[in-house]
């Protein structure tokens, strides 16, 4: 009598897709989310761009220096902040890193903490120390290190100082989640090898830790890109970013079309520089953190 072996895979993967066509129906709800509150207010400001009155609302660029110049201004800010955020953030997360788990606690709630308080409450507090008469000049002058105010604030410095200091977490989390996932016994082992400090940080934890500075950085400059009140409250005019302009277009000159071109501009390039910046590392690399 002959017997046939039942095939073995049948029965363990017919449940096992059942199972993931089931955990599927999650995804709706986020999808439906996207689609209501970004998809249509998105497809409905580019029909704006092109029919409020026309396609000429995108030369504006051409025709008005102002509007280059602050798309200029946009992403020379955008990138000093994200590089200050970068040269703060990298050596407190590795002071997190090395730290035991109270101080890595004491350090992560001082980096939370300010979400505690509303962003604009935040850039008025930056206002009381950066304007002419506040703390930062007046202690200055007081120890006689200045003779007159330092012009802190209405200009670059002013909304540096303001939004690295609000996105200054979004740095430093990624960075520190890359550094957690660093083996413990690597730089010991370079180091028993004959490596020196410096050598084993350069050649080993540094690349190792690069998804999370990649992934901390495109954060901090795709949101840069878009901030609107810490330009307002500590920028002047003559540095105004592309936010801005589009409030302006909208609100005081009710240019709905040009605004939504301004926009338009800024979402497409902020996209082509998301694009590239995902190049240097690849994407999973940067979700994953290297691993």
């Amino acid at each position: 009598m002959s017997t046939t072996d039942p095939a073995p895979s049948a029965p363990a993967t017919a449940p096992a897709a059942e199972g993931h066509r089931g955990w599927n129906i999650l995804v709706w709800p986020a999808l439906v989310f996207l689609t209501v509150l970004f998809l249509f207010p998105f497809l409905q400001t580019a029909l704006r761009s092109v029919t409020e009155p026309g396609p000429e609302n995108y030369a504006i660029f051409v025709d008005d220096p102002v509007y280059l110049r602050s798309l200029v201004q946009t992403f020379l800010t955008a990138l000093v902040v994200t590089a200050a955020a970068l040269l703060i953030a990298y050596p407190y997360a590795y002071l997190m890193y090395r730290s035991g788990p109270v101080a890595a606690g004491i350090l992560t709630l001082l980096v939370i903490l300010p979400f505690f308080t509303s962003l604009l409450v935040r850039t008025y507090a930056w206002t009381v120390w950066l304007q002419e008469t506040g703390t930062v000049n007046s202690a200055l002058m007081a120890l006689g290190i200045i003779d007159a105010p330092l012009p802190l604030m209405r200009n670059m410095l002013g909304v540096t100082i303001g939004m690295t200091h609000s996105l200054l977490p979004f740095m430093v989390f990624p960075i520190y989640a890359a550094m957690r996932r660093v083996p413990p016994s690597l730089v010991p082992a370079a180091r028993s090898l004959g490596a020196t400090a410096a050598f084993t940080f350069r050649t080993v934890f540094l690349p190792l830790t690069a998804p999370g500075v990649v992934a901390g950085a495109l954060i901090v400059f795709v949101m840069s890109l878009g901030y609107y009140i810490t330009p307002a409250l500590l920028g002047s005019p003559s540095n105004s970013m592309l936010s801005e302009l589009i409030v302006n277009q909208v609100e005081q000159q009710v240019q709905f079309g040009v605004g939504s071109a301004i926009g338009i501009v800024l979402l497409a390039l902020t996209l082509a520089f998301l694009f590239l910046g995902t190049r240097l590392v690849g994407f999973k690399d940067i979700v994953t953190g290297g691993r």
